[in-house]
């Protein structure tokens, strides 16, 4: 189904209508939000998918770790079966690809809690001294009350064509931005245009954050073998399975790779062997010297087993300019909220 039709239009009308309220009554306390005993930061976006929301939960609990707090992931694990795992004891489970990633690179230095209710998945880490929580995806998880609200907007396509779902890519409408304590602007450093389009909906501080490129790695038969340079003697053929997949090839052309062909499925699509043939039977046709996915896809492209063309995984981060301002920003809107929850206390 094509997102975005005439036809859907009309049914985004009662979508939206749906959204608007759910909010309203959670804002009002109508309905009250769960709370964790802990601090609860939340990344999320406004669109189904492609905003580089994975690689900012990644660097948000890496700073934590590295300030020594002890640091839990909730998320609901999309098309995942594990239940709670921490750091990377749970090899063997089966799990999403975004919590396979965040695992391959936090190790065990952080637990995960692993399902769609993420107050009781929180609550069995607090049982393991899990104090700080980073609720991935947790925008429009409004049962579960959090101490800040980071939103992240690509500039590629910061509304996702201005239509509610089903005939556009947002999961709320755009005054929805009201509830964000930060916004991050994502693949770009100045985007005067998305800032004035923000303006009309949030008054929050906007960030700006890159994808910033750790490498590009052989991936054959689960492991990891050697980097690829961007030297332009290697043609390759990008495939993957996004939100907004025409990103990563425009990212592997900004450092400097030569992209002869593409493929694109569904976002958190499960890679079959039929789809293993007809991407090396493409990239062949295309003169392909190399095959090329990002790091989600290639731990559900783990059992193909692909030899020629070699297959290789970007391998990135996210890079937030005014980092350090950023993270001043965001510690100071937890310690004021926290403060002020424990005000509300009896004593």
């Amino acid at each position: 189904m094509k997102l975005g039709g005439p036809l859907l239009w009309p049914l985004s009308v009662p979508y939206a209508a749906a959204a608007r309220l759910r909010a309203a009554m959670y804002t009002s306390g109508t309905i009250r939000p769960k709370r964790l005993d802990g601090v609860v930061i939340s990344v999320g976006n406004l669109t189904v998918g492609g905003t580089g929301k994975t690689p900012m939960v990644l660097w948000i609990a890496e700073k934590l770790v590295a300030e020594g707090k002890r640091t839990g992931i909730l998320t609901r694990g999309y098309r995942g079966e594990l239940t709670r795992s921490t750091g990377a004891a749970a090899a063997s489970g089966v799990t999403s690809d975004e919590v396979q990633m965040l695992k391959a690179r936090l190790g065990s230095q952080v637990a995960f809690g692993v399902g769609a209710d993420r107050f009781a998945k929180g609550q069995e880490l607090i049982r393991e001294g899990v104090n700080w929580f980073v609720l991935d995806d947790g925008f429009q998880h409004l049962q579960l009350a959090r101490d800040a609200n980071i939103v992240l907007i690509d500039a590629m396509d910061p509304f996702g064509g201005g239509r509610v779902l089903p005939a556009g890519r947002l999961r709320e409408p755009r005054s929805a931005l009201s509830r964000a304590d930060i916004i991050v602007i994502t693949r770009s450093n100045h985007a005067p245009a998305v800032e004035t389009l923000i303006r009309r909906y949030s008054q929050a501080p906007i960030f700006y954050a890159q994808t910033r490129l750790e490498g590009i790695r052989s991936f054959f038969d689960g492991q990891w073998g050697e980097h690829l340079r961007a030297d332009g003697n290697h043609r390759l053929f990008a495939f993957c399975g996004l939100g907004n997949p025409s990103a990563f090839v425009t990212d592997l052309r900004r450092w400097g790779f030569n992209v002869v062909g593409q493929r694109f499925f569904q976002d958190h699509h499960r890679y079959l062997p039929a789809d293993e043939d007809a991407i090396r039977r493409e990239a062949v046709a295309a003169g392909a010297t190399a095959l090329v996915c990002t790091e989600k896809d290639v731990y559900k492209v783990n059992q193909l087993r692909y030899r020629r063309p070699h297959l290789y995984c970007a391998v990135i981060s996210s890079e937030v300019s005014e980092e350090r301002q950023f993270w001043r920003t965001l510690m100071g809107i937890v310690a004021s909220r926290v403060h002020a929850d424990e005000m509300k206390l009896p004593f």
